[in-house]
């Protein structure tokens, strides 16, 4: 089922954000990984989740029913354990399988290999060890051949497919097991053990759209703004690509000219910019409940078990958990690869507006199922990629301290770069890499930020 983005109606315009436009090394040891075990101390090391707003501490009170501290808490053992997992990832190679979180305050970490002999490293971690048949690569490589088939064949009764690291397997949503079963052997995967999970959901976009705040497209269709961004010197906003075509010019949430669309993907991804007018100016926050803000510091991936909060101009501040990544789907218009699978709720007027993990940017939301009298899932593309593809600058908190010294080289720590986990850069003539999946920032170099680097 599809839903149309809502036509305007003439009446006043919602009231909303005024500002907002808005190789694998050898077997780990114990021994070898406890110069780098333990959290590092300071706000470097949580990614400012030590300082959360207290709107965000709300809705995750309400919508994962914890109390204040149940909620700060988890923030911070999320933000850690992230850069736990970062220096798994790494040291573990091709063995590593995933990581996901568990417990009402993220105490949990998993980690998992499909090599006995990294147990200790992982304990030395502080997180538990899970030893499976399967690497991470390995279910991925099993998922490309999910998603190269999907090109050959119709993918309408099984539209989502996604790696379930907790599970060690791969898993096709189908609405019946003939459907998935056949999906599955066009696929060539039925040995690799894909699992078929039956549903009779369905997702669609979710197109009456806010990010934070309303906007309009060609002055009739509404979508969300997602986060604010700068590219060249001109301000804007990322949002979902079902929303507009290139070309297609933007009001805002007063119904005053904005922008126009400069690029804009779907299917097979779903995400767009807007460039804005000057009168426009891009800021850090993104609407929480009864008109406050949250202010977003960065863009580091959260991991699967952690928790994500979505504003949208249909149904306000939700919050939920990441179920999983790199997750295909089938819309009646096409397939998306690339999403992420979450338990927070939405309805049609939410696409396109922002999740935030903590203080850092997770994407933009595409679509989903159910609502949010019932519960239902949704699916958001990752504000990285959008970053990247577009070469944007995520507006952020910490960009007020840029220096501006750049380096030159190949591999170079660039501000502005998007940097995947595992990646390696240099700065100041010393070798880092990456822990978690980010878009670099001035205020975030390497030496400063454990987080999300570690030296090599």
């Amino acid at each position: 089922m599809v839903l149309r983005h809502v036509r305007a109606a003439r009446r006043p315009a919602l009231v909303a954000l005024g500002a907002l436009v808005l190789a694998g090394l050898p077997h780990a040891s114990a021994a070898d990984a406890s110069p780098t075990t333990g959290p590092a101390p300071g706000a470097a090391q949580t990614l400012g989740a030590d300082r959360p707003s207290p709107h965000l501490l709300s809705a995750l009170q309400r919508d994962l029913d914890l109390d204040a501290e149940q909620a700060a808490t988890r923030l911070v053992h999320e933000a850690e354990a992230g850069t736990r997992a970062g220096r798994l990832r790494n040291s573990l190679g091709e063995r590593y399988a995933g990581a996901w979180l568990r417990g009402a305050t993220a105490d949990e970490l998993t980690v998992a290999t499909t090599d006995a002999r990294d147990v200790p490293a992982i304990e030395a971690e502080g997180a538990t060890a899970q030893v499976v048949e399967r690497s991470l690569a390995a279910l991925r490589a099993a998922k490309e051949k999910l998603d190269a088939a999907a090109g050959r064949v119709s993918t309408l009764d099984t539209p989502v497919w996604y790696v379930d690291v907790v599970r060690n397997r791969v898993v096709v949503q189908a609405v019946d097991q003939a459907a998935g079963a056949a999906f599955v052997e066009a696929a060539g995967v039925e040995g690799e053990d894909v699992g078929i999970r039956l549903t009779a959901e369905r997702p669609r976009l979710l197109q009456d759209i806010t990010g934070g705040d309303a906007y309009y497209i060609n002055d009739s269709a509404r979508c969300s703004v997602g986060f604010s961004v700068t590219e060249g010197g001109r301000g804007g906003f990322v949002t979902a690509g079902h929303c507009g075509r290139a070309g297609a010019t933007t009001t805002g949430y007063d119904r005053t000219p904005q922008g126009a669309f400069q690029a804009s993907v779907f299917p097979g991804r779903d995400m767009a910019w807007v460039a804005a007018r000057s009168q426009w100016t891009p800021t850090p926050d993104v609407k929480a409940q009864d008109g406050q803000e949250v202010r977003v510091t960065g863009s580091a991936q959260a991991l699967v078990g952690a928790s994500v909060c979505r504003s949208g101009s249909t149904t306000g501040w939700h919050c939920g958990v990441i179920e999983q990544h790199d997750t295909s789907v089938r819309y009646p218009e096409g397939r998306v690869d690339g999403l992420t699978r979450t338990t927070v709720c939405a309805e049609p007027g939410d696409s396109g507006g922002p999740y935030v993990a903590g203080a850092q940017a997770q994407g933009v939301t595409s679509g989903g199922s159910g609502d949010c009298a019932g519960g239902g899932t949704t699916f958001y593309q990752p504000v990285n990629p959008i970053l990247s593809e577009y070469g944007l600058t995520l507006t952020t908190a910490a960009a007020a301290a840029a220096s501006g010294q750049q380096e030159t080289g190949a591999r170079a720590w660039t501000a502005g770069r998007v940097y995947e986990a595992g990646a390696t850069v240099t700065r100041d003539g010393v070798t880092y890499q990456c822990l978690q999946s980010h878009q670099a920032q001035d205020a975030w170099a390497p030496a400063g930020t454990p987080a999300l680097w570690q030296r090599v």
